[in-house]
Formats: C-alpha cells, sequence, structure tokens
C-alpha cells in the first residue's frame, strides 16, 4: 500500500477577507476526498488587508467602495457572489449595510500562539474568528472577543489574555507578514503546498483536490 503523501501547506489569508473563509473551507474539503492519499499540514500565515485600521474600525461599505472604487450596486453584487460561493461550503456571509472592517493583528497574535500550543485548535481558531467576522460581525480587534473565541476552541483563557496584553508576537507576525510579501504574495488567499507549489485565490474545492492530487503525485515520485 502506499503511504500517503507529505504536504505542507501554508495557507496565507486575513481573517478580516471572506475569499479567505471560502478558500479555507474550500481547502479542507478538498483534503477530506484526498483523506488516505495525502498526509497534510495546514500552517496559517498572516497577511493584513488593512494594517492601518484604528481600534474602532470603519464602516465597510464607505471602506470599501473607497477601495476599489466602486459603487453600492457593484458592492452589493460582489458580496451576493461572494455569500453564493460561501454558502455551500458551510460559509455564512452576512456583511451588508451597518458592517464594519477591523483592525486584525491581534487576531494574528493570537493564532501564531495557538499555532504554537496545537495546529487543530488552532484552525479551530481561525475559523471561529471567520464566523465573528463575516457571520456575527463582531469587533475582532476587541481582546475581550478575542479571549471569548480562543475560549471557545478550547485554548487556556487566561494565557491567551496575557498574551493579548503584552507585546508578545508582535514581531514574529511582523516577520511572517514581510517574508510572505517579499515571497511575492500580494493577495490573499494563498497557499503554497511544499514551500514550492503556489494556489491562489479562494478556488473551489475541485480545484484544490486537482492540483493537491498532482502535487502529491509529484512528491510521491521523487
Amino acid at each position: 500500500m502506499t503511504a500517503p503523501a507529505p504536504l505542507r501547506i501554508d495557507f496565507v489569508s486575513d481573517v478580516a477577507c471572506p475569499w479567505c473563509a471560502i478558500g479555507l473551507a474550500s481547502l479542507q474539503q478538498a483534503l477530506r476526498k484526498l483523506d488516505g492519499n495525502v498526509q497534510a499540514e495546514i500552517h496559517l500565515q498572516p497577511f493584513e488587508l488593512n494594517p492601518q485600521l484604528a481600534f474602532e474600525g470603519e464602516d465597510a461599505n464607505q471602506h470599501l467602495m473607497h477601495k476599489y472604487g466602486i459603487g453600492e450596486m457593484q458592492l452589493e453584487t460582489n458580496r451576493k457572489a461572494i455569500r453564493e460561493r460561501a454558502a455551500p461550503l458551510g460559509v455564512a456571509i452576512n456583511t451588508g449595510s451597518g458592517s464594519r472592517v477591523w483592525n486584525t493583528f491581534d487576531a494574528h497574535r493570537l493564532l501564531h500562539w495557538a499555532e504554537l500550543q496545537d495546529r487543530e485548535r488552532a484552525l479551530a481558531l481561525k475559523q471561529a474568528l471567520f464566523r465573528a467576522y463575516f457571520t456575527d460581525g463582531e469587533n475582532v480587534a476587541d481582546r475581550d472577543v478575542l479571549v471569548r473565541i480562543a475560549d471557545s476552541v478550547g485554548l487556556a483563557v487566561e494565557t491567551a489574555r496575557r498574551m493579548l496584553d503584552s507585546n508578545e508576537y508582535a514581531d514574529e507576525v511582523r516577520a511572517q507578514e514581510r517574508h510572505w510579501q517579499q515571497a511575492g504574495i500580494h493577495s490573499v488567499p494563498a497557499a503554497i503546498v511544499n514551500r514550492q507549489y503556489l494556489i491562489s485565490g479562494g478556488q473551489p474545492p475541485e480545484v484544490f483536490e486537482q492540483a493537491l492530487r498532482e502535487i502529491a503525485s509529484k512528491t510521491s515520485a521523487a
């Protein structure tokens, strides 16, 4: 019997990116279909779409229309397309009028810390942060919110709060962000497989599955 092909997947993304929520759900669905054929490790890597945002955030409509140079009609068309892609994957995108965009730096520090504790819990935390941001409209710059979400996935609450209240892992997160930017990652999501193959964008599960099968076959043949 052929051993499963080992795949390291660096998933570069931001909590504030709906296509990243779609991409992660698609990737995980593809990996379930490949169960037994690959042995995958997902490593969450940070990327900030809006590093300049203040704690109080900004009105999402105004922010997005200014950033992309679009009007309200185009914005709603884009949101409808995102919701339709997300729903079959079990991802509920409820953003609309009244939504806000938030700074995600502390969320990335929390994710960095979580991955050092337990990679599976870090993945659960990432999914919970996506739900908080896109489904529930919560402020993921609020450390009380972050601690509650960490608790919901079984991470140590007091340790998480102490870490967030310090400046711990700030340098490490910024260094990782620079690394991926210098590697040519300027939009997310981006999945880098075995440090050499790039799958860019929030692809459908079948695209991830086909790409990972091809990479796995190359890995097995090497």
